[in-house]
């Protein structure tokens, strides 16, 4: 049973904030919120796991019921043809998931207990897999048959990824190269849109971990913690999964549990999470193309995976298993 006074203060904004402070009000641990203005994507593409568990984890059955779909992924790579793949996803646009994400409280100034961080300012400078920048620029679609598909295509030196969201409308997101020069060297995505502005929002879409992310009372969360690249396309149900561990880990040292214990999981997860990811991005990246762009972020991908195994070789075997929202020792759960 949770402490009612285990007061926790969640520092940042964006889903991950919410998340938490749903997770951790629904067990009746009294939440401080210190939200502030962030930078967000245009839109967001939200597979159709992710926005299970946003549901679930908001109790929101209909959320973004009326959302853009995406029900196909086509996908252009390594010089090779198009090829296309069912795909369940919905397009998010940057203001429907800015009030989603709005934390849903703030108490009083309890005492705060525990902190969860998702303020990156906050964090110590990340430990960055890779070197490369990413612009989004909207776009309207020449034809209105491409409504429902993204498309993601590779380039001598980046790739493009195409999000419709709406009949006739998208973004066009660039990885590596400056957005006027990718669109000079699509030969399948270009074709398809008329760029309307230029770049409306620049970002880094390289994977990063924070150099520590917890200490004695406070815990990273969100993309001040970990992050992903988006050509893997988990990036949000990422931030998702990190939040109801992050609030299953305060609310089981709000019940008693070790916290050390707890805390060393966390970190762990996080890192053995990156390390998945590193790995599910090396063969984008080692198909993408040959040139020394290719070259050098595969290389970078694979000395981070180097990097997270040999950490986590030191590191203790996981101790818990989470059982809905809530971790339950191993033994317990067998």
């Amino acid at each position: 049973m949770a402490d009612a006074g285990f007061g926790v203060t969640i520092t940042g904004g964006g889903i991950a904030a919410a998340c938490c402070a749903h997770l951790l009000a629904r067990r009746g641990l009294p939440v401080t919120t210190t939200a502030h203005e962030r930078r967000h994507a245009p839109a967001v593409m939200l597979s159709g796991a992710a926005l299970a568990l946003i549901r679930d984890v908001m109790d929101r059955p209909d959320l973004f019921g009326d959302a853009p779909r995406i029900a196909r992924r086509i996908v252009a790579w390594g010089g090779g043809d198009p090829v296309a793949m069912p795909h369940d996803a919905i397009v998010v646009d940057a203001a429907a998931l800015a009030a989603i994400a709005a934390p849903p409280m703030s108490h009083g100034a309890e005492l705060a207990a525990m902190t969860i961080v998702t303020d990156p300012r906050a964090l110590p400078a990340p430990a960055r897999f890779g070197a490369r920048i990413a612009t989004v620029a909207s776009v309207l679609l020449r034809h209105e048959r491409d409504a429902h598909d993204c498309w993601i295509e590779s380039l001598d030196a980046g790739w493009l990824f195409l999000i419709p969201c709406g009949a006739r409308t998208g973004w066009l997101l660039s990885v590596g190269l400056p957005l006027d020069e990718a669109c000079d060297r699509s030969r399948h995505v270009a074709p398809r849109v008329i760029v309307t502005d230029g770049a409306t929002a620049v970002f880094d879409p390289v994977p990063r971990l924070a150099a520590t992310t917890s200490g004695a009372d406070w815990i990273g969360c969100g993309s001040a913690a970990i992050a992903f690249d988006p050509i893997g396309g988990d990036g949000t149900a990422q931030t998702i999964r990190a939040a109801i561990l992050a609030a299953a880990v305060v609310a089981g040292i709000a019940s008693g549990g070790d916290r050390a214990a707890l805390i060393a999981h966390y970190d762990a997860l996080l890192l053995a999470t990156m390390r998945r990811h590193l790995a599910l991005c090396v063969p984008f990246y080692r198909a993408g193309g040959a040139g020394h762009w290719w070259r050098t972020a595969h290389d970078a991908l694979i000395q981070g995976h180097e990097t997270c195994t040999h950490r986590l070789s030191a590191m203790p075997a996981p101790r818990y298993l989470l059982h809905d929202f809530d971790l339950v020792p191993r033994m317990a759960a067998a």
